[in-house]
């Protein structure tokens, strides 16, 4: 049996925007049990990371974007960072592992946000130039994470 990894676009239509404000504020909770306020910090780069991405990706897309499911995709994929960070909670993340897991979050993250921006967006052969920005910003979440 041969299981098929493809995203269906229809899927990524609807946009639902409680889940990612969920994801945000478990970030913003978790980063306050390891003793770091940074809510404002989470709302400013979320806000401003989907308005460049959303520019970046109306430029590079030939069919329409809309807002709400660029903020949706980026609100869920931001997933691994809220692990992360509750891995922060109990592990420091200041050592060779904790750069590792980074890593691997911000490489899950920017992964499967690409993807599905890919998948919605008719974009052929173009996931890794959507993944890079993608990264950046999972980057700086990671980055407040970390510090």
């Amino acid at each position: 049996m041969i299981v098929s990894r493809t995203t269906d676009a229809s899927v990524l239509q609807d946009t639902d925007l409680a889940g990612p404000l969920v994801f945000c504020l478990a970030l913003g909770a978790f980063l306050l049990l390891s003793g770091k306020v940074h809510f404002g910090y989470i709302y400013a780069i979320g806000v401003m990371g989907c308005l460049g991405i959303y520019a970046l990706l109306s430029l590079m897309a030939v069919s329409a974007v809309t807002l709400g499911t660029m903020v949706s995709v980026l609100g869920y994929c931001l997933l691994p960072m809220v692990i992360l960070s509750g891995i922060n909670v109990v592990l420091s993340l200041q050592g060779l592992t904790g750069f590792v897991l980074t890593g691997l979050a911000i490489a899950w993250c920017s992964l499967s946000a690409s993807k599905l921006f890919v998948t919605a967006l008719f974009m052929d052969h173009q996931q890794p130039l959507v993944a890079y920005p993608c990264a950046l910003l999972y980057g700086v979440f990671a980055l407040i994470t970390i510090f």
